[in-house]
């Protein structure tokens, strides 16, 4: 049976912040969300886009509930404001959809000197949803859902050279990046064990959104062939952060060819993500590099 944002159960009563949630699947994922009844929270860099994607969800879905709220996940000096500013202004989180990111951009770094794919990509939302914590943990069945890409089987993640400083691919990179939020969606799900909080991981397959401006033209050519429009493609997250029968540590994509389109189902990922050795030196590296911990009992 197909899943669509039809079975989206009704959100009322929750608060959904999402990532990059201005434009392609972020903002699609917010927009269901906002049209089941949530409060969602853009978290977007930029603010002028923001008010335009909330402009354009309340004209989609009148009297939708949609905040802004500023986040450079470049930057752990943004990250901890916004953290900041949302303690403020709520008080629990249902739902943190770890979506945004950049996908084969060339060389460059964060605010704080990290190389930009697995800076944004991991190491930016391992902090926010460190500092976030404490709300989703007093929020009954709350759920973190991080966005993967099926280009984390091409990833190894480089101990000796994190920061790509010996050497730049942006592919190998990308890989790495995404390789690193399934390590931490399965290493968080295992020291949130027994608790009324789960992590999730989703991948949208190929899909038309601006993340795959940097591909190199062959690359985009072939990619857009097997692509999928963003609102199919935000089905897998939308799955895993709303479907009742959703249990920790799963991963949602589409179930069709090469898992590049169709419907979103549990789909397997690579050996390398479910490597325990990997996951916790992962954490604690993750741990030293952004300076946040997790207040959750030690892991099993």
């Amino acid at each position: 049976m197909s899943w669509t944002i039809a079975n989206i159960p009704d959100q009322s009563g929750r608060t959904a912040v999402v990532t990059g949630a201005n434009t392609g699947l972020g903002y699609e994922t917010a927009a269901a969300l906002a049209a089941k009844g949530a409060h969602v929270v853009l978290a977007v860099r930029n603010l002028d886009k923001g008010k335009a994607a909330a402009d354009l969800i309340a004209r989609r879905t009148p009297g939708a509930d949609v905040t802004l709220q500023q986040l450079d996940l470049t930057s752990l000096d943004s990250v901890r404001e916004a953290s900041d500013q949302l303690h403020a202004a709520l008080d629990r989180v249902d739902l943190l959809v770890n979506n945004a990111g950049v996908m084969m951009t060339p060389q460059g770094t964060t605010k704080d000197g990290f190389e930009l794919q697995f800076g944004t990509n991991h190491l930016g939302h391992f902090a926010l949803t460190g500092r976030l914590l404490d709300l989703l943990l007093v929020a009954p069945g709350s759920r973190i859902v991080t966005v993967s890409s099926i280009g984390h089987r091409f990833g190894r993640i480089r101990f000796d050279d994190l920061q790509s400083e010996r050497g730049y691919n942006r592919f190998s990179a990308y890989g790495q990046s995404k390789l690193a939020n399934l390590l931490f969606t399965h290493e968080l799900q295992r020291r949130l064990a027994g608790l009324d909080t789960v992590a999730v991981a989703a991948h949208p397959g190929g899909s038309s959104s601006e993340l795959s401006r940097h591909l190199p033209g062959p690359l985009k050519v072939a990619f857009g062939a097997l692509e999928q429009d963003t609102e199919t493609g935000a089905l897998p997250t939308l799955r895993a952060a709303t479907d009742p029968a959703v249990g920790g540590g799963q991963y949602f994509g589409p179930g069709g060819f090469m898992e590049m389109r169709g419907n979103p189902k549990v789909v397997s990922s690579n050996r390398r993500s479910h490597d325990t050795s990997v996951q916790r030196r992962l954490w604690t590296v993750s741990e030293e590099l952004t300076g946040v911990t997790f207040n959750l009992p030690p892991a099993s």
